[in-house]
């Protein structure tokens, strides 16, 4: 038999691994029109992510667990290990296609990947991955730390415009699990204004929908000269200070639509991830203790693309809020929600 030159498994293999995925989707996609629209949704992300942590860490050997498993609070220079986040890196050595993992592991890692976006994103997060690094499995790596089944843990993969966490709840008072960051570059590096192809422009259309809804003098407020380090995610705004227009300020129908605003947000993510992040937010204010910030330039200086007015950088920031939207040459995303301002993280830009 010949191997597939993108698994390195047996088509034997690859063809009864597919039989699975398929029949576990026309399953699950059963299930689910017998289901009220809500309970579609909260069904698959009522914990299967977390169930399938455990059940991987347990089918890790030991010399598995020594290269991905680490303490709950292991450090390196990088900081707390499982706090840190960057636009581009690897949490650990062994890609999930490569070597390290049995095929039986690659299917539960994959299955618990899915399990944290909305079944309606995968065909889109499919495209990202693919656009970015070759597909999905292929340049993503993972980490678990604390030991699932028996107290604290956190499920951590990475990658090239890819951080996303599975935590169970336990990392405390934080959405997410902790920090995460998205991005994509659907048309190489230097995208074009208007950003074609990419699956996450329609979160900065939406923000932009709002400015233009801004009178003159609310514009001045929202519009800033320059955008600070995509980075800066830690609470208490760049650089200790935190510009733009307060949400809680807005006329009834712009407060309206800074709630779309929030939801396009959110949208990618399964319905608990979307519960705690709008818990979080509650906690410190709501929406209306927020600010948002569009940037006539980045920080080197550069204009937005096409210098068209239609804002590629921009930033909704609360007391323990950061979603900043970095939108040239192409999309990054850091996102850091809690509720309150006390967790730590460390980030790389």
């Amino acid at each position: 038999m010949d191997r597939c030159p993108d698994c390195n498994s047996w088509d034997e293999d690859l063809m009864s691994r597919r039989r699975f995925v398929q029949t576990a989707s026309v399953t699950a996609a059963a299930v689910a029109t017998a289901l009220p629209a809500v309970a579609r949704e909260e069904a698959p992300a009522k914990g299967a992510p977390e169930t399938l942590v455990k059940k991987l860490y347990d089918s890790l050997t030991p010399t598995q667990k020594e290269e991905v498993c680490f303490d709950w609070d292991f450090k390196d220079d990088r900081g707390l290990l499982r706090m840190h986040v960057s636009n581009n890196w690897h949490i650990t050595e062994h890609k999930i296609a490569g070597g390290m993992y049995t095929r039986d592991q690659q299917d539960m890692i994959e299955a618990l990947f899915w399990g944290l976006y909305s079944p309606d994103w995968h065909d889109r997060i499919k495209k990202q991955l693919k656009d970015d690094a070759g597909g999905y499995g292929k340049e993503q790596a993972i980490a678990i730390f604390g030991q699932p089944g028996t107290g604290k843990f956190e499920f951590v993969m990475t990658g090239r415009h890819l951080t996303i966490r599975c935590d169970g709840d336990s990392v405390e008072h934080t959405a997410f699990g902790g920090p995460i960051f998205y991005g994509h570059a659907a048309s190489g590096d230097e995208e074009k204004a208007g950003h074609p192809g990419n699956v996450f422009w329609y979160q900065a259309q939406t923000a932009n929908a709002l400015f233009k809804m801004l009178d003159g003098k609310q514009r001045e407020l929202a519009l800033i000269e320059k955008a600070p380090s995509e980075s800066k995610v830690h609470f208490g705004g760049p650089d200790g200070k935190s510009g733009g227009i307060m949400i809680g300020d807005l006329s009834s129908d712009q407060k309206a639509h800074s709630q779309k605003v929030l939801e396009a947000l959110l949208e990618p993510y399964r319905l608990a991830d979307k519960e705690e992040v709008r818990k979080c937010l509650t906690a410190q204010g709501g929406l209306d203790k927020c600010r948002l910030a569009f940037y006539r330039t980045d920080l080197e200086g550069k204009p937005d693309l096409g210098d068209d007015g239609e804002w590629d950088n921009w930033r909704l920031e609360g007391p323990s809020f950061v979603w900043h939207y970095r939108g040239m040459p192409h999309v990054h995303v850091w996102v850091n929600i809690a509720d309150e301002p006390s967790p730590i993280i460390t980030t790389r830009g």
